[in-house]
């Protein structure tokens, strides 16, 4: 018999908590969000209908907080809780802790859960259902002797792997005997402190498999189908970065094979609605079972987008007691859909995670394109959690036309305050490897190797296109200072053109006003440039009648953020200094004008600042450089350190606004 929800909360933050409210919205239901001290004004708190502080910003202090969540819960009126993913979604005591409270958990049954969230579990049961699974070790006696015995047992190369957890933590990949032990115990270590339980199952490696999994869904009568597959093949240290549905190479007869195991496989665990079983396919055609996801996938609009179906509703009416509704033969795979992570991270340094202010984040609409996003236009993107800020998906009737709509949906997405893999993300599109759809989980190793990804640097076109923005932002901003400006006499000289110039590293721009057209010249180089227009970041300029467009951050008159369609990268000019004339319309975050050592900090947190203090030293270019305070206020916080090396654009420290 169905209950029906009327209030649902949602415990999670980012987009999965805004992607889950919209459908709950669609649906009539009323919503309760969440939230730490880190998010308190994230778009996830403004969406909901109601908002509950659970802690401090570590995750420890808030969002597994099991008790504090079924309290608020409780408070405002909730009949169910969607766990999003990650956090508490396959955690069976929270499972277990709604049920308790007489509240539903959006998801499977603690049983499931408790099965599938062990590696070692899920793989006995797995077995017993008949699901083709690695050939592997996952027994009880976790010594050290019976590990090394059973890894030789099944033969080089193995895996050794946590029972417990995923994202590729407490994992090793071992090709030689002499190599086992030590593996051991850096798999047990890791997997201890990542998830609690240092249980281990090792597994014959399969080489360069391609991930494929393949959705399921149960009502609570047991009604259970699937829904085509995904390939997330294209990975970066176990964590999936492209994804895509259908799998380029499925046929009918492979996706019924994988189809029933993966029902199978839910069946044997009594499962209720949506769950994603995983499988290493491999170069001969044969599959193995990997795990099971008991929650929604990060990656599930893409069989939104083939099936035409909502798969967070399905997981509220399954949740409810509502029969599916959709039989197997309902179920069919119209059109492509491909799905990019965009990470807060610099793929150009072994993707480290960047943290910091969102100056400006910027998507665009269209059809064949969907952007699921956490943040927002003068947000933050914490340290404290996952580094995935959105997801931007393209869609088409063909893989090919879904790659150019997610080429082109990432063209003009900007990203300003954090480093972000939007470039290698469309490197990685473009890739001989991907379009001919035969990347595995070796792509990024075979396509990029030991060095890894190298950034995409402005050349002089860039630089040309940077100084004639950054002139007409001037001008623009002295025509509003003036009393009554004249448009048509804007660029007009009576005496012979004076060049601007601008500095941008090593190189120099001069940029020459002859009326509406700006020549910019580099070396030998001119480039004759015409604003089209320049307005809320977007700008779009004439060259050699092409029109390029531009999405741009202006933090004062010497520092910009510039996204083009191919390239995103700051430009400090070095000519103008590094506040400018107008700093005081500054946000107090004080950042790196360009790469360097950090030489030196002058302020302390707490310290009084005036506009024009310097703040800090930083050497680069064999020149010492000066960082000025952009506001009155009060030294916040400081995030840098005195003999560090620092990237263009990482934050220093903060500035809080003195009061007018």
């Amino acid at each position: 018999m169905s209950k029906l929800i009327k209030t649902l909360l949602v415990a999670n933050r980012g987009e999965i908590a805004c992607r889950v409210m919209r459908t709950a919205r669609e649906m009539g239901i009323k919503t309760v969000a969440v939230y730490s001290d880190a998010d308190a004004n994230a778009p996830h708190v403004k969406m909901a209908d109601r908002a509950a502080h659970i802690g401090a910003s570590p995750v420890g202090e808030s969002y597994l907080k099991i008790d504090t969540i079924i309290e608020a819960a409780k408070t405002y009126g909730a009949d169910a809780i969607h766990p999003g993913y990650g956090f508490l979604s396959e955690n069976a005591a929270f499972s277990a802790a709604c049920d308790k409270a007489g509240i539903i958990f959006v998801g499977p049954p603690v049983g499931a859960i408790d099965v599938m969230g062990d590696k070692a579990k899920s793989k006995r049961a797995m077995i017993a259902a008949g699901v083709p699974c690695v050939p592997g070790y996952q027994g009880e006696d976790q010594s050290d002797k019976v590990l090394i015995a059973e890894a030789k047992k099944i033969g080089m190369p193995v895996m050794v792997k946590a029972a417990a957890g995923g994202g590729g933590r407490g994992m090793r990949l071992v090709h030689k005997e002499a190599e086992i032990e030590n593996a051991i115990k850096l798999a047990r270590s890791e997997a201890k402190n990542a998830f609690g339980n240092d249980q281990l199952i090792v597994e014959k490696a399969i080489i360069e498999p391609r991930h494929v999994e393949i959705q399921v869904f149960a009502d609570q009568s047991g009604h259970t189908i699937h829904l085509g597959e995904r390939d997330c093949s294209v990975q970066r240290r176990h964590q999936k970065v492209l994804e895509e549905a259908p799998c380029p190479i499925m046929t009918p007869k492979l996706r019924a094979a994988m189809g029933k195991a993966a029902v199978d496989a839910a069946k044997a665990v009594d499962y209720v609605g949506a769950g994603t079983v995983e499988f290493l396919l491999a170069q001969n055609g044969e599959f193995y079972f990997l795990e099971m996801n008991t929650r929604l996938q990060v990656e599930h609009p893409v069989t939104e987008l083939v099936t035409g179906l909502d798969l967070v509703k399905l997981q509220i009416m399954a949740a409810q007691g509502d029969a599916l509704g959709v039989s197997q033969d309902d179920v069919t795979l119209t059109g492509h859909a491909i799905e990019a992570r965009l990470y807060a991270e610099d793929p150009a340094d072994d993707f480290l995670p960047s943290t910091g202010p969102v100056h400006l984040f910027s998507t665009p609409t269209g059809d064949g394109i969907r952007i699921d996003s956490g943040i927002e236009t003068g947000g933050m993107v914490s340290p404290f959690y996952d580094s995935m800020v959105a997801k931007v998906i393209g869609y088409g009737a063909t893989r090919e036309a879904a790659r150019a709509k997610l080429l082109l949906a990432l063209s003009k997405t900007a990203l300003v305050g954090v480093k972000h893999n939007r470039d290698f993300l469309m490197d990685a599109l473009d890739q001989p490897l991907f379009v001919s759809g035969k990347a595995t989980t070796a792509f990024v190793g075979e396509v990029y190797g030991d060095e890894g990804y190298e950034a995409v640097t402005p050349d002089n076109t860039d630089l040309a296109l940077g100084a004639a923005l950054q002139f007409t932002l001037a001008q623009q901003k002295a025509a509003a200072r003036a009393v009554s400006p004249m448009p048509e006499l804007m660029g007009w000289q009576s005496a012979a053109p004076i060049p601007t110039p601008f500095i941008y590293g090593e190189t120099l721009v001069e940029v020459v006003a002859n009326g509406k057209v700006l020549t910019a010249k580099i070396g030998d180089d001119e480039f004759v440039l015409r604003p089209v227009t320049v307005a809320d970041n977007q700008a779009i300029f004439e060259h050699d009648g092409t029109k390029i467009g531009l999405t741009y951050y202006a933090a004062n008159t010497s520092n910009i953020h510039i996204t083009s369609a191919t390239k995103s990268f700051p430009l400090a000019n070095l000519a103008g200094g590094s506040a400018g004339d107008d700093a005081k319309a500054g946000d107090g975050s004080i950042e790196a004008p360009m790469h360097g050592l950090l030489l030196e900090i002058k302020v302390a947190a707490g310290d009084h600042v005036k506009t024009g203090d310097t703040l800090a030293v930083l050497e680069a270019m064999k020149m010492q450089h000066e960082i000025l305070a952009d506001i009155d206020g009060t030294v916040d916080e400081i995030y840098g350190s005195a003999g560090a090396q620092i990237a263009a654009d990482d934050l220093i420290l903060t500035i809080k606004p003195a009061e007018d």
